[in-house]
């Protein structure tokens, strides 16, 4: 928790310090008005109270209780101001630091789970940071003081007052032992409600097409149920609080009484007016004795589920990304854009290679296909050019550049990638398209990217490239989004071009075009192709067979049909020999 405090910026240590003043001032005010009803208590005593007394008194009362109410409530603006910039920087940081984390740090994190420590357990800590900065400064404050303003007094009060504030303190501590596991459990199934939340609102219309809707209503209650039992525990645990502070503060209230009504009978008759002034005084502060403890207890009840945000939230924040950025700025400007050398990749250490002794080379300007059965390491490659892994044995060169020496802003600049799942972000098509851009946006080439991949649809839309796009492109059909996306890559005219199984929802007449397009439209980009259709490869320059993450085949179609088995049964399981 302390480790967060660093990202308090200055101007909010000084907000900080403006609190600590402010508060002191409110407990000063507050603990001035004990003594102005003794006072008047005494003057009441006596039998002969004026007016003129009870005016005096009763206004410097009231002028402390209106002070403490301003001071508390220029605190509550400063304080509400230092939270929100504390869970603003928190947000700005997570985020700024998953953007750097590799396919491997998303995984060990999971999405759901990064979505809570980015929203519920920030909100946490900023609740603590606003009622801890009033609670936990006042509190202290205001008990010693009253403490030592208690201590001059009768010590049978003060023994009193002293053994109800045990009471109360060994019950905080006994329930906050009981509920900060349950308070770690609760996080941890908030990231599983938020899980299954998420896949049945992303898969929505899958449910349906099934009749699922029963089956995912019970895996959600499951989840649910247990943080609901949760929740109740921890609640009615720390719902024993409450009236055992009424207990305390009454019990206190009366002890207090008693006592004084046994010393008030054993005093002079002249003490007795002083005893009752005292007593009148001592009660309400040992009420602000207890009424401190409280406050703290609220903190207390905050605190565990709070601690628990703060390891989860530093957890990510801690993270240091297993691929950083190199050196390198700009490539040599070899003839070969592409070279896989020795390659071998294995997505945890011990497990069987996904990828084993991989090489080929790509010239500029050429076309390369991959193909292979589902799960033979295609997409793995793809997401090892881009350095979404770095490989296990062997380098990958870019333009003669080992891709490790890159920096990541060089690195990418290098690479436009269409993936095998299209995504589109909330906006409009022209947003969509130009995205990522940090120059102008060209309208001209907007319309080429759109023109070459075929996505002329944009056009028809109401309102052309200013159409909507709904978030996750949920208001296009998967061609569309397919077309959008291969229009991004388009429009980045990058070094090299990957599309990834981007062309597995279009028709074969629209696939042709687009490929047509990329090859006039890009000459000069080298181009990777991820496919499974025979018909999408067939007349790129250079074709690699993948089967259980080895080459065993590598060629133009013709060459693969003689000589490799592997790539002649996929082809044959899809066309005629006559079509081949």
């Amino acid at each position: 928790m302390l480790k967060l405090f660093r990202y308090f910026k200055t101007k909010d240590w000084l907000s900080a310090l403006l609190v600590l003043g402010l508060v002191v001032v409110q407990v000063w005010l507050e603990l001035l008005m004990p003594e102005y009803t003794a006072k008047l208590t005494e003057e009441i005593v006596n039998g002969s109270p004026t007016m003129e007394a009870i005016w005096t008194n009763g206004g410097y009362m009231l002028l402390c209780a209106l002070g403490s109410v301003v001071a508390s409530i220029v605190c509550g603006f400063f304080v509400a101001r230092i939270a929100a910039n504390f869970a603003k920087t928190l947000r700005n940081e997570m985020f700024g630091k998953i953007l750097t984390f590799s396919n491997e740090e998303m995984s060990s994190f999971s999405t759901p789970s990064l979505i809570t420590r980015t929203t519920n357990d920030v909100v946490q800590l900023q609740m603590l940071i606003a009622m801890g900065l009033q609670v936990l400064v006042k509190a202290p404050v205001l008990a010693i003081w009253a403490i030592c303003k208690i201590s001059a007094t009768s010590i049978e009060w003060t023994t009193a007052t002293l053994i109800a504030v045990a009471v109360i303190v060994v019950l905080v501590v006994t329930l906050v032992l009981v509920c900060y596991p349950k308070f770690k459990e609760i996080q941890k199934l908030t990231d599983r409600l938020n899980d299954v939340t998420r896949e049945n609102v992303s898969g929505v219309r899958v449910v349906r097409a099934f009749n699922a809707e029963a089956y995912q209503e019970a895996k959600f209650e499951a989840v649910n149920e247990k943080v609901t039992k949760n929740n109740l525990f921890t609640s009615r645990t720390m719902g024993l609080m409450m009236p055992v502070m009424n207990l305390c503060m009454n019990g206190l209230t009366l002890a207090i009484y008693w006592i004084g009504a046994i010393l008030i009978n054993r005093a002079e008759a002249l003490e007795r007016v002083a005893l009752l002034g005292e007593m009148t005084a001592f009660t309400q502060y040992a009420l602000q004795v207890v009424m401190a403890f409280i406050m703290i207890i609220v903190i207390v009840i905050m605190l565990p589920r709070s601690l628990v945000s703060a390891k989860r939230v530093s957890e990510v924040l801690e993270t240091t990304p297993r691929i950083f950025g190199g050196t390198v700025a700009e490539g040599k400007g070899e003839n070969a854009m592409l070279e896989v050398k020795n390659v071998s990749f294995s997505y945890a250490e011990g497990e069987e290679p996904t990828l084993s002794n991989v090489s080929f080379s790509v010239k500029r300007g050429e076309t390369v296909a991959l193909i292979g059965a589902t799960g033979s390491g295609k997409t793995t490659l793809v997401n090892l050019i881009g350095r979404g892994y770095d490989v296990t044995e062997g380098s990958i060169l870019l333009d003669g550049v080992d891709v490790r020496e890159y920096t990541e802003e060089a690195l990418h600049d290098k690479i436009a990638v269409a993936p095998q799942k299209a995504v589109l972000f909330k906006g409009d098509v022209r947003s969509n398209v130009a995205y990522g851009s940090r120059g102008e946006v060209s309208e001209e080439r907007i319309q080429a990217a759109l023109r070459v991949a075929q996505a002329d649809f944009v056009y028809a839309l109401e309102g052309g490239l200013e159409s909507e796009v709904a978030q996750g492109g949920t208001n296009f059909s998967g061609g569309q989004k397919q077309r959008l996306s291969i229009a991004r890559a388009i429009y980045k005219d990058a070094d090299l071009m990957i599309f990834d199984d981007t062309f597995s929802a279009l028709d074969y007449r629209t696939d042709l075009l687009v490929r047509r397009g990329i090859k006039e439209h890009c000459a000069y980009s080298t181009v990777l192709i991820v496919a499974q259709r025979i018909g999408t490869i067939m007349n790129a320059d250079q074709i690699i067979v993948l089967d259980e993450g080895k080459i065993v085949g590598m060629g133009k179609h013709k060459e693969l049909l003689e000589s490799c088995p592997t790539y002649r049964s996929i082809a044959l399981s899809q066309l005629r020999k006559e079509e081949l």
